[in-house]
């Protein structure tokens, strides 16, 4: 069935080649850490080889020239990269590495999990490669703070979870930024939306739309931000907020904001909500906010009901509806005052779309809906289908379905009109004969 987990798939890298402390004693004589620091890769790899051989000649280590080769690439992983899985982040073919302790490395692929044969020496060996990581963002990871957030120089998301809350030892999920950012061409290739729905969404971002990004974990969400960033004007003053910077935006006015954790004596936090309320003060034409999950949602609003039309965010929640509801409760959290008529009343006035993203059982991401906010109705917000993507076919080897046009309102194209582009987003969203959208 989908979902269940493959086979461990050879590794090679992964086994670890051990060194006596008589041939790491002279490996150090030879090679020095301070100075192998200033180095460059290509550089450190040779010395280290050359090391290596001399040791082996003097019969210290117990490898052929095969595994000294793998030896080397082992140490210079250690002293400059992330040791084990340091051969897992260079496979543009991984796109999560899941490491739940020192013997289980899961990576994904093609949104299926394959295990690994990688392995690191023991618990402490995890813990120091999850500290390599946080340090080099000014971050923390011990007893007192378990649980940190930071991200590769490359832009990749890590979650690191540590003892005493980590059972079996320290947990580190990566999702690696892809090596080149996707347009929403790239994603009609990889069959997560149609040519229309990629049109529509082109259009939507260029026409200033206020959209919200819905979706589970790991179904594309940041992915999708980048690729609707691409339509912004690079005339325009892009402000992005976020707990670990993964945007990346080409535009020349661009100024990313990043949260900060709270210092070891407790103090020095910087929220997300204080990073929006001082995002305002700074003269935005757009707010991109990475992930709204509390009271920040109040202030992301009120931007976009004032002036920023064409603010972007994301959260997690498993359809259009969903998202509405936890939309609610977030606003609730920032205003205490106001009544659950006057939040609805906020949010139709302030989201225009919602997008809504899917990791699916076959491993693929795709968009299965854009709904219109439209109303409120007997204390509802009442949402209409844009487009929607229907199931044909569901079996072991797949899923098979369609992406539907569901035809577009009055007040949409009237906004589009403000930029000139109705008659283009009305082209896009034509139903077949016969059939209309509805509410959902």
């Amino acid at each position: 069935m989908f979902g269940k987990q493959n086979q461990p798939v050879p590794a090679q890298a992964g086994e670890l080649l051990a060194m006596s402390e008589l041939a790491r004693e002279a490996f150090y004589q030879q090679v020095e850490p301070s100075v192998a620091a200033k180095l460059s890769p290509q550089a450190l790899t040779q010395q280290v080889r050359d090391a290596l051989q001399t040791i082996a000649a003097q019969k210290l280590l117990p490898y052929n020239s095969t595994e000294l080769a793998r030896l080397t690439r082992q140490m210079v992983d250690e002293m400059i990269g992330l040791g084990p899985i340091q051969p897992l982040l260079d496979d543009p073919s991984v796109s999560d590495i899941l490491v739940n302790g020192p013997h289980s490395v899961y990576v994904e692929r093609n949104g299926k999990l394959e295990r690994t044969r990688i392995r690191f020496h023991d618990k402490q060996h995890v813990l120091n490669v999850a500290q390599r990581i946080v340090n080099a963002v000014g971050r923390r990871v011990d007893e007192s703070t378990p649980m940190v957030d930071a991200r590769l120089a490359d832009g990749s998301r890590v979650n690191v979870i540590a003892p005493p809350l980590a059972l079996h030892g320290t947990t580190i999920s990566i999702r690696k930024f892809p090596a080149g950012r996707l347009t929403l061409d790239a994603l009609v290739n990889n069959q997560s939306l149609s040519p229309e729905m990629s049109r529509f969404l082109a259009l939507a971002a260029e026409g200033r739309f206020n959209m919200l990004v819905s979706g589970g974990t790991g179904s594309g969400k940041t992915t999708l931000l980048n690729a609707l960033s691409q339509h912004i004007s690079e005339d325009e003053r892009i402000l992005t907020i976020e707990d670990a910077a993964e945007l990346s935006l080409d535009q020349p006015h661009w100024v990313p904001l990043e949260t900060r954790n709270e210092s070891a004596e407790g103090k020095g936090e910087v929220t997300i909500r204080q990073l929006v309320r001082n995002a305002l003060r700074m003269r935005p034409d757009r707010i991109i906010l990475g992930e709204v999950r509390g009271s920040e949602a109040f202030d992301m609003l009120q931007a976009m009901n004032t002036g920023h039309d064409g603010s972007l965010c994301t959260l997690h929640a498993n359809n259009p509806q969903d998202a509405m509801i936890r939309l609610s409760n977030m606003l609730q959290m920032g205003a205490e005052k106001l009544s659950e008529s006057m939040i609805q009343t906020q949010i139709v006035s302030a989201v225009d779309l919602v997008v809504q993203l899917e990791r699916m059982r076959d491993g693929k991401r795709r968009i299965t809906a854009i709904s219109e906010v439209a109303d409120v109705q007997q204390g509802k917000i009442l949402m209409k289908p844009v487009f929607r993507f229907r199931y044909q076919k569901v079996d072991r080897t797949g899923i098979e379905g369609e992406f539907e046009p569901c035809g577009i309102s009055e007040a949409l194209l009237d906004k589009a009109a403000q930029a000139g582009l109705e008659q283009a987003m009305l082209a896009c969203c034509q139903p077949p004969v016969g059939e209309s959208g509805g509410g959902v």
